[in-house]
């Protein structure tokens, strides 16, 4: 099967009709996300990111256009021409290499997979054969492309990444490592000028095949690894779901760093500094090494270079045997011989052994160029279900950052503050006990956190309305509970610090 990729060059305006007419046959024919979660339903949709193709194939027994195109893009099934031009203009999709002859029916070259964009937009991302469905795991055939320069399609990780990243409008924005080009498309929305780089030249020539389909700005594409292909230039975005994965080798180059151990991810934090401009962003998702006898939350804050607030989010840890066994899946190794697998297998033992390395962790980085001296660095872990996006959580969380930064105890007492939307309080204790053993705030938004509070910092947090200073409410609640008001105001302010950090309160900006 030829392995070459599709052609689209957005300053010919005979190639970019030809791109817009296939554009228009695909949403025509409703091959977009809404239109495949109709057909296939939620079960066989959701088979097909597991590479598992059967109910799919179950739910296309007919020959209508979306069927014939989820046969072409996604299962990957030669069709007849005459039914391929019901639903396609063929001759385009030849001519720019979409599709190609294989004697009397018609192939796809490339997967493409329909992707709802933010805000409603029906775009579609391109990956090589087999890597919509179900990642490197569901390439079907030796020989079609060399496995190490694979593309990907959508998966977990990039829609996590999208979902995280700060919405607000910038003039540059830089996706480094841009695979398919899921994070440029996205990145398109907001930013006025787009650059994306990757080290696999196919990587880029599958982005641009992404942005163009999605009838996206193009992109500046330049080839290269880590920062090398933009020189000194910066930007006010910077995102990359890097090569992350800590692994004995280079094998898979969408994967695979390179370097030893974390170092790939160190090393993309700690330069991300000199190429963002003052309040700029840099996001990105990694793995980081648990290394005996010493604390993940320091290794994390030594990564953070001068100069910028950080917060990291641990969203998941895996001891290294099933960490090994997860990207040993991932790249097929399971299918060789056994004794192929376990020797593999002993590669990855080997090398975490030699870097004292227990486990590894996997999550979120957020950079933020403030120059303060005094930088704002969250490390912390919270594995459990968030609200996505996060993008405007992320602003906000910098946001009280800088707040608490400038305010000291007495401008905090003096500030007003109101109760975030959709918090509600939970008392826990015994059934029939006068009095709650504790009380836990709860958000239903965002990072959806939970707090223990004592009954002063439920009684403040009820009352914060934006009307009345903070000194004045807690003068009152000292009234209530008989506690003298000096020293209820002198102990307070932090648990205040720790609400608004956490995001349960909002400063109103007003003082009083």
């Amino acid at each position: 099967m030829s392995t070459h990729l599709p052609t689209t060059d957005v300053r010919d305006p005979a190639s970019r009709a030809r791109t817009d007419r296939m554009r228009d046959a695909l949403l025509a024919a409703d091959f977009t996300a809404d239109g495949l979660l109709e057909l296939l339903g939620a079960p066989a949709y959701a088979a097909l990111a597991r590479s598992e193709t059967v109910p799919a194939l179950r739910a296309t027994r007919g020959d209508s256009p979306l069927e014939t195109l989820v046969w072409l893009f996604l299962l990957q099934r030669p069709v007849e021409r005459a039914r391929a031009e019901a639903a396609l203009p063929v001759g385009d999709c030849l001519a720019d290499g979409w599709l190609v002859q294989d004697g009397d029916e018609l192939r796809a070259q490339v997967d493409v997979r329909p992707y709802g964009g933010p805000e409603g937009q029906d775009w579609w991302v391109v990956s090589d054969l087999g890597c919509a469905v179900g990642g490197a795991g569901g390439i079907r055939g030796a020989g079609q492309v060399d496995r190490s320069e694979l593309v990907l399609g959508v998966g977990g990780a990039s829609t996590t990444l999208a979902g995280i990243t700060v919405p607000t409008p910038v003039g540059r924005a830089l996706d480094l490592g841009t695979g398919s080009g899921i994070q440029a498309l996205h990145a398109s929305r907001h930013a006025t000028h787009v650059t994306a780089t990757d080290l696999n030249p196919r990587a880029l020539r599958i982005a641009s095949l992404t942005l163009a389909l999605s009838g996206a700005s193009p992109a500046e594409l330049r080839e290269g690894s880590l920062f090398e292909p933009v020189g000194e230039e910066r930007y006010d975005l910077i995102v990359s779901n890097p090569p992350f994965v800590i692994s004995p080798g280079a094998r898979l180059t969408y994967r695979d760093g390179g370097m030893g151990g974390d170092d790939l991810c160190r090393t993309l934090v700690q330069q991300a500094a000199a190429h963002l401009n003052d309040g700029g962003y840099c996001q990105l998702l990694a793995n980081w090494q648990h290394v005996e006898g010493e604390e993940w939350t320091d290794r994390l804050r030594s990564w953070v270079p001068r100069g910028c607030d950080a917060w990291v989010v641990q969203r998941e840890v895996q001891d290294i045997t099933q960490y090994a066994e997860l990207w040993l899946r991932d790249g097929g190794d399971h299918r060789t011989s056994p004794e192929e697998y376990a020797a593999r297998y002993d590669a990855w033992l080997d090398e975490f052994e030699a870097r004292g390395t227990r486990s590894v962790g996997f999550g979120w980085i957020t950079l933020r160029k403030s120059g303060a001296d005094d930088p704002s660095i969250t490390v912390e872990e919270w594995p459990h279900p968030v609200e996505q996006p996060l993008g405007e959580a992320v602003v906000g969380h910098f946001a009280r950052q800088d707040y608490l930064r400038r305010t000291d105890d007495a401008a905090l007492l003096a500030g007003h503050f109101r109760l975030a939307g959709e918090v509600v309080q939970e008392q826990v204790g015994l059934p029939g006990a006068e009095d709650p053993e504790h009380v836990v705030l709860r958000q239903n938004r965002g990072m959806r956190r939970a707090t223990k509070v004592d009954t002063v910092g439920a009684g403040f947090a009820g009352v914060c309305d934006g009307s009345l200073p903070a000194g004045r409410i807690l003068d009152a609640i000292a009234q209530l509970v008989g506690e003298d008001p000096v020293l209820l105001r002198d102990r307070t302010p932090e648990a205040i610090r720790m609400l608004v950090e956490q995001g349960f309160l909002e400063p109103v900006g007003t003082e009083g």
